[in-house]
């Protein structure tokens, strides 16, 4: 169990109880939280009725407080108790009803009996309580008392974006949401993650690319982040990753994005075979979208932005439940998808082209490269830096690990070995692959 693992851990255990929504009061709580681990974190609004492409910015909601009391005066549903017994954006009401009445404002799941669903209604006016399908059944008839203490008013939506500067203005963007209510892997995993790499990024003392990191809103923030800055992100933007679903301990999933053969999905394939193994996670194709991905990879948008997770949203019992919780989410799963999105920055950024030096196999000897005496060991380091050599011809850091069928992150070594001999010189970038991988 990393120390990495263990502090996002304590992250997502520190947010957990905050209730959020698409707006309000609970995403400016959690991106101020964020703000204290993020020198840098800025904090934007867009007021109610921005246009954001085809959508536009909804009311704020706010809700104090939330009970259902039964027959007999017991408490059905709490809001204290747990954020998820409400219905998302439920309009306020205070009210007597009878058990079928109360029936069409109930939610529940016969599947999974002992869990609290998530549910919304961000766009149409509702309210309604959650509930487990067990308790939902054992309802005695009677009248009940539904009161939640909810507002909707014209206010405004916050996001959260840190921009990290390398030497170039060529851009990663990273992207994660922080408008789900009490989920882990769901919801806490994508930013607590995203912010551990934003600080591993944070330290580095350089960097090739810029790092471009938004803490949004899903669906409607990445809408809106797009639309006020769609120019400079696709004019600066090479490769990317949309950051969800990455704290438990079962299989990775990678999906792709739209495009398929990014940098972003080559990178993610790479890492995923040489950290897992082939065939020991899933994959899933563009037609499984289901976050932002499908906003930064739309038509006439076309971000190369790809997915690593762990259990993918929709895949796991538990999605959208209360038993997405602090069981599921664990420091050592946490911790692998910080590694493994880690791999892959290291490896855009030490993706050069690589172009020998030098006309046909180069003395090896006199560069102190090669061994004066036959020694099998040797000999095969010896032919590892001949075999990088030949392909030396300006393909990429990675390709050139393709070809050979190793970790680009072993080869990086071999490569800063050929280079200080003056056998191999790194091009610029080799943000777009030179040839079939």
């Amino acid at each position: 169990m990393s120390d990495t693992g263990n502090e996002m851990h304590r992250w997502a255990t520190d947010l957990f109880p905050i209730n959020r929504s698409i707006t309000g009061d609970g995403v400016r709580e959690t991106l101020e939280y964020l703000g204290e681990l993020l020198p840098g974190l800025e904090v934007h609004s867009a007021p109610t009725g921005t246009k954001a492409f085809d959508w536009e910015i909804p009311k704020e909601w706010r809700i104090r407080s939330a009970k259902l009391i039964g027959p007999d005066g017991r408490t059905v549903a709490d809001f204290a108790v747990s954020n998820l017994h409400v219905l998302g954006y439920s309009i306020p009401v205070d009210q007597e009803l009878s058990l079928e009445e109360l029936d069409a404002h109930l939610y529940s799941l016969p599947d999974q009996p002992d869990a609290i669903p998530y549910v919304t209604s961000y766009y149409k006016p509702r309210w309604g309580f959650c509930l487990p399908h067990n308790v939902r059944q054992n309802l005695p008839s009677g009248l009940y008392h539904a009161k939640i203490d909810s507002e909707l008013f014209d206010g405004e939506m916050n996001f959260g974006e840190v921009v990290i500067h390398g030497e170039s203005d060529k851009e990663v963007f990273l992207s994660t949401y922080v408008c789900h209510p009490s989920m882990a892997n769901n919801e806490l995993s994508g930013p607590v993650v995203t912010t551990a790499i934003a600080k591993w990024l944070m330290e580095q003392e350089k960097l090739r690319y810029t790092y471009r990191i938004a803490f949004i809103p899903e669906t409607i923030g990445a809408l809106l982040y797009l639309s006020q800055n769609l120019a400079p992100l696709k004019a600066r933007t090479f490769a990317g990753y949309n950051i969800t679903c990455v704290g438990d301990e079962r299989r990775y999933s990678y999906l792709p994005s739209r495009n398929g053969a990014t940098l972003s999905d080559n990178v993610a394939k790479h890492v995923l075979n040489h950290r897992v193994g082939e065939g020991a996670y899933d994959i899933y194709s563009w037609l499984d979208r289901g976050s932002d991905e499908r906003q930064y990879c739309a038509p006439g948008v076309d971000l190369p932005i790809a997915s690593i997770m762990r259990s993918k949203y929709g895949t796991y019992p538990e999605y959208h439940t209360s038993l997405d919780d602090l069981t599921l989410v664990t420091p050592d799963g946490l911790a692998g998808a910080f590694e493994a999105l880690r791999d892959a920055i290291t490896i855009i950024e030490r993706n050069h082209a690589l172009i020998a030096t030098v006309l046909g196999e180069p003395q090896m000897g006199k560069r102190n490269l090669y061994p004066d005496i036959a020694i099998k060991r040797e000999k095969n380091e010896a032919r590892l830096l001949l075999d990088v050599l030949s392909y030396c011809d300006g393909r990429s850091l990675l390709e050139t690990a393709d070809a050979l069928g190793m970790y680009a992150l072993d080869l990086v070594p071999v490569i800063d070995q050929l280079n200080k001999a003056g056998l191999v010189r790194l091009t610029d970038d080799a943000s777009t692959p030179m040839h079939d991988v």
